[in-house]
This record gives structure tokens, sequence and C-alpha cells, in this order.
């Protein structure tokens, strides 16, 4: 696998931000938290995910470099938030009241469900296939396990199965 060189002052504004983050929450709740892990591995159009068990967050090089600031403004105070609900009030709906709150009142930053980064660069390749009322994408894994007869989709619409418009 490629590995993606992240240049060492986007890490820096990385912590920066997170550090910054973590003071805030420290000072809210009046406890310190662990600085979490950061690794710069996810894959995909996701920008980052929060490992709940391992205090880990993981942060989709190829976006961030895309977007840089914008993306630290965003993401890592995202993923940040899931870590500390988790921690303050275990295991709730991923982007339900708590985490709203952690967002906005501690945190001080918007809550987001989604980014909106352009990812064509990150996007794979998609197979088109049909139901009775619309055209779907179906990812390459999907689309594998369509050819392989371990899995079949169905329309959340018209409840139809897909077939393969290739």
């Amino acid at each position: 696998m490629n590995r993606v060189r992240i240049p060492i002052a986007l890490q820096q504004a990385v912590m920066r931000c997170l550090r910054a983050k973590l003071q805030l929450a420290s000072q809210h709740f009046a406890r310190e938290f662990p600085e979490p892990k950061i690794v710069y591995q996810q894959r995909g159009t996701s920008a980052g995910t929060a490992w709940l068990q391992a205090w880990e967050i993981r942060l989709n090089p190829v976006l961030l470099i895309e977007n840089q600031q914008p993306f630290i403004d965003e993401v890592v105070p995202h993923e940040l938030a899931h870590l500390l609900v988790f921690r303050q009030f275990g295991r709730v709906p991923p982007h339900g009241h708590e985490w709203r709150w952690m967002m906005e009142s501690v945190l001080q930053v918007p809550a987001s469900r989604t980014h909106q980064f352009a990812i064509s660069s990150v996007q794979s390749k998609t197979f088109p296939y049909q139901c009775a009322c619309q055209q779907h994408q179906l990812t390459v894994r999907r689309h594998n396990r369509v050819l392989r007869g371990e899995s079949e989709y169905r329309c959340r619409q018209c409840g139809e199965k897909l077939r393969f418009f290739g």
C-alpha cells in the first residue's frame, strides 16, 4: 500500500488543534483526558474515524493534504468529540444529543455529521445497478459480493432486487 507522506507542519497543526480542544474539555469537566493516538490511515471517502476503546483517531491523509486547515478545524474536533462522549457517557448514538452538545458547548465547534470536502481523488470505481424505480451505484466490494453470489441488494424505495446494468 502506498503511504501518503504528510508534511510535518501539517501533523503539528493537527496536534495543536487536538491539544487545544482537549484543553477545553479538561477545563469544562475539571479533569484531564489522555491525548488520543493519531493515525493517518483512514481510507476511502471518510475523513476520519474514532476508535473508542483504543482511544485513537484515524485521519484520511489524502483529504487532510487536500483540505488542510478546514479539515483540521472540522474533522479533528469531530472525532475527538466521539472519544470524549464515549469516555463521559458510554455507548450512545454516534451523532446524538451528547455528541452535538460536546461539539457545540464544550469544543465550541459547529456540529456537522458529514464533511463537504471534494472526494473525487479518494472515491473508488462504482458499478451501475438498476431496480424498478432508479439507477444505483455499487462499490467494487459490493459488486464483487454480488458476482460471487454472497450478497444481493434491494432498493430502499421500491424494494426490488438490484440488477447489474453494465
